[in-house]
This record gives structure tokens, sequence and C-alpha cells, in this order.
């Protein structure tokens, strides 16, 4: 897990999740130490068949600071 970026890490756990069944969510975040609902996003992702998911990059876009010269 330590090689993976973070939305890779969140659809493993997902998977692992949703493969262990009920109860597999907190067994995997006892496991991987990753939030409950970062772990349900992921399942949530995997549901859509990851169509809501920019292909380029890890997080979407627009959040962060702005530039200063906005200010």
């Amino acid at each position: 897990m330590s090689q993976l970026n973070e939305r890779q890490r969140r659809w493993l756990a997902a998977l692992e999740a949703n493969r262990l069944g009920h109860g597999g969510t907190q067994r995997m975040h006892e496991v991987t130490g990753l939030d409950i609902n970062t772990i349900c996003r992921g399942r949530r992702e995997l549901a859509e068949d990851l169509v809501n998911c920019p292909a380029g990059r890890i997080r979407v876009g627009g959040g962060g600071r702005k530039p200063l010269e906005k200010k």
C-alpha cells in the first residue's frame, strides 16, 4: 500500500472491503488506518465504474490555496 497513490489505496481498500462483506469496511479501517469515509468513497467510486474520476489527476481540480495575484 505504501507504493500506491491515495486514489489507488482507496480503491484497493474498497475492493477488499467488498470482498470481506459485512464488517469489511471496519476491518479495512483497522488494517490500513484509512478513514471509514475514505473507504466508503472508494466503494462508491467502484460501484459507479469510476465514471466521475478524472483520468490524469489524483484529486479533482479547483481546490487548494488561490494564487496571490487574485488577492
